[in-house]
């Protein structure tokens, strides 16, 4: 039997909104102030899209720079997997739009609908079609606009989000490196914990939904940030003992950027010194399944990786969902 190819990769991509929304704008919106913001999520500014632009357009962007590191043609990809929350519409899938938007001919796509935890899925059903030896090639995206179905009448949630998107491009490889292990779970009992509760079937569009304001989303936050804690550290110690690793042998975490207390109890979780997590939601708050993606990017480009580094990748997102991922550079 031949071995199964591990799925590498070989180019990053990251978009962001040119327009930042600061914590001293939203004191004017809700009753809020910049020291409880900061201290409740560490986020100090976020990005927000302008009316016109769609997750497709950001997904593009992150998915060009990604093709363009690796020196990849669109018409070299054999499938687009975009993880998002915040599709440019019901249907088509916002891969699509992607696909049109690259030239990618010849390409698969398809969403990926699993919340903050959604580039992570996308990563892992990357991961299988590459070891199937059923594709070579796979851009691997995670893009929301969440700002556009924020409610910024509700202090709770209105201060968390921002826009952007994130891109990874896989490709085989029989060399020792690449995605080593992944992991996926949920718990769907829960999904009425953070949702968006019309715009679907079960609560159809209409004016009853739009003046109920059901288009939002709406969190029950403390009782995320405990399902949070506990599901994004058990899902780091599961790959890393799938990969039969210890927190000392990862040089650097990149979590899910929800909330810099959750992050912080991830890493004593499993014993990582935070000077070894990557953090950025100072920046720009929780952009859902680009969060990750988004921090990979920027934290390549600037240059924190060397060959055999390995790396821990871990997300929670609403539905319940969460995953993680091992990657030896």
């Amino acid at each position: 039997m031949n071995k199964s190819l591990q799925a590498e990769i070989i180019g990053t991509g990251s978009a962001v909104p040119e327009r930042i929304l600061y914590n001293r704008d939203l004191e004017k919106i809700v009753d809020t102030s910049d020291e409880w913001i900061v201290s409740r999520s560490g986020i100090h500014e976020r990005h927000v899209t302008d009316r016109d632009t769609a997750t497709s357009d950001l997904a593009t962007e992150a998915a060009r720079k990604a093709l363009q590191e690796a020196r990849v043609s669109p018409q070299d990809v054999d499938m687009i997997i975009i993880g998002t929350a915040t599709p440019d519409r019901v249907f088509p899938s916002t891969a699509c739009f992607v696909q049109d938007h690259l030239g990618a001919v010849n390409a698969a796509p398809m969403d990926v609908s699993a919340a903050c935890s959604g580039f992570l899925y996308g990563l892992t059903l990357g991961r299988g079609m590459i070891a199937s030896g059923l594709y070579r090639t796979i851009l691997v995206s995670g893009a929301e606009t969440l700002t556009k179905i924020t409610d910024y009448q509700d202090r709770g949630t209105c201060v968390l989000f921002g826009d952007a998107a994130g891109a990874a491009l896989l490709r085989g490889t029989d060399a020792d490196r690449g995605i080593l292990q992944s992991y996926l779970g949920g718990n769907g009992s829960l999904w009425h914990l953070l949702e968006m509760p019309a715009g679907g079937s079960r609560h159809p569009a209409s004016h009853e939904t739009v003046d109920k304001r059901m288009h939002y989303i709406r969190m029950a936050g403390n009782e995320v940030f405990k399902y949070a804690v506990k599901a994004m550290g058990d899902a780091a110690l599961k790959v890393l003992q799938q990969a039969g690793l210890t927190a000392d042998d990862v040089d650097l975490m990149i979590p899910h950027q929800a909330n810099i207390r959750i992050i912080r109890a991830t890493a004593k979780r499993i014993h990582l010194p935070m000077e070894r997590v990557y953090v950025n939601i100072d920046r720009y708050g929780n952009t859902s399944a680009a969060s990750i993606p988004l921090a990979l990017d920027e934290a390549r480009r600037k240059g924190l990786h060397k060959p055999g580094d390995i790396w821990l990748l871990v997300a929670f997102g609403g539905g319940f969902t969460w995953g993680s991922a091992i990657i030896r550079w």
